[in-house]
């Protein structure tokens, strides 16, 4: 059998692992073509594209998407994700409006806005999160879920995305803290938990969320730490879901966790006392993000609290 070569280092590639019989996806349908021209035609980035989300099949066939702006350039070299790194591009402006324009053709009523990491820029993107989030909503009403980057800790760049009033305030967790050095480079666990924790005490009605890829080579003792931390900030929605390698110059799938033991973890995760748990093979951080919002029991931000880190509004 060839072997097949890796080719920055001319040395052997770790053969992709196959996958197991449950995670097989569907065929498109005719809907999903509707997604994609949209999405061309109003020259946007999806991360479902750009990540090689292996739900978008579903997603795009039921004219849905997670919108990705500030470009489609990463500053930082995550071992585990796909999306492009190298030299970034200036921001459009009129960005925001085309999100919200797609976010009308789609007929959305919840909007997912998510990003690439912007090192580059002094406010991390925070000021064009704040922009795309205030477009969608006076377009179309919806309620928006914003999944951010950590903006480098820097409590201003937070504190201006707070105040575009997202629904649900995204900020994935990722891996263990032992894993950061290959998994999510030039993260830091801490600066992660910082911001969910600035986020309540800001607005401390505002429901946060997080996510955790699952056969990385975690331990489960360490992923509860992890859990509990999260608990320790108040993160209220919890998604675990599988590492799968998007191509051969990834990180490696150490593991495939089997559904059954996911429905154990998501089990033990709830009496933790997270609001909302999803946990299974094909959980990613924004798939069925308005269903689960809904069962979170997410009200309208724009009267639930105020942006001062006092008590909720009546």
């Amino acid at each position: 059998m060839l072997e097949i070569l890796n080719t920055a280092t001319a040395e052997p590639a770790p053969a992709r692992r196959r996958l197991p019989p449950w995670l097989k996806r569907p065929m498109p349908n005719p809907e999903m073509m509707f997604t994609g021209s949209v999405i061309r035609d109003l020259r946007l980035e999806t991360v479902c594209e750009s990540a090689k989300c292996p739900n978008r099949t579903e997603c795009w066939s039921q004219r849905t998407a997670t919108f990705m702006i500030l470009g489609n350039v990463c500053t930082r070299p995550c071992g585990f994700c796909s999306v492009p790194k190298g030299k970034t591009e200036a921001l459009e402006a009129d960005e925001p409006e085309r999100v919200a324009e797609a976010a009308e053709r789609l007929g959305l009523k919840y909007v997912v806005i998510t990003s690439v990491t912007r090192d580059d820029l002094p406010d991390g993107g925070a000021e064009h999160f704040y922009r795309c989030v205030l477009a969608v909503r006076e377009r179309t009403g919806a309620t928006v879920e914003v999944l951010v980057p950590d903006f480098l800790g820097k409590p201003a760049a937070i504190d201006r995305v707070i105040e575009s009033r997202p629904e649900v305030f995204n900020h994935n967790t990722e891996t263990v803290p032992r894993l950061y050095h290959r998994v999510r480079r030039n993260a830091n666990y801490q600066r992660t938990l910082d911001l969910l924790a600035q986020v309540k005490r800001r607005a401390p009605g505002m429901k946060t969320k997080s996510g955790l890829m699952l056969g990385l080579g975690e331990t489960i003792d360490e992923l509860f730490d992890v859990l509990v931390d999260l608990r320790g900030v108040g993160c209220d929605i919890l998604t675990l879901g599988q590492y799968l390698q998007p191509t051969l110059e990834h990180l490696p799938v150490e593991r495939f966790v089997p559904p059954e033991e996911f429905n154990e973890i998501g089990e033990r995760a709830r009496k933790l006392g997270f609001s909302l748990v999803a946990s299974g093979p094909f959980v990613r951080s924004s798939y069925h993000a308005g269903e689960m919002a809904e069962a979170a029991n997410v009200p309208d931000a724009s009267t639930l609290y105020s942006i001062d880190g006092n008590s909720d509004v009546p």
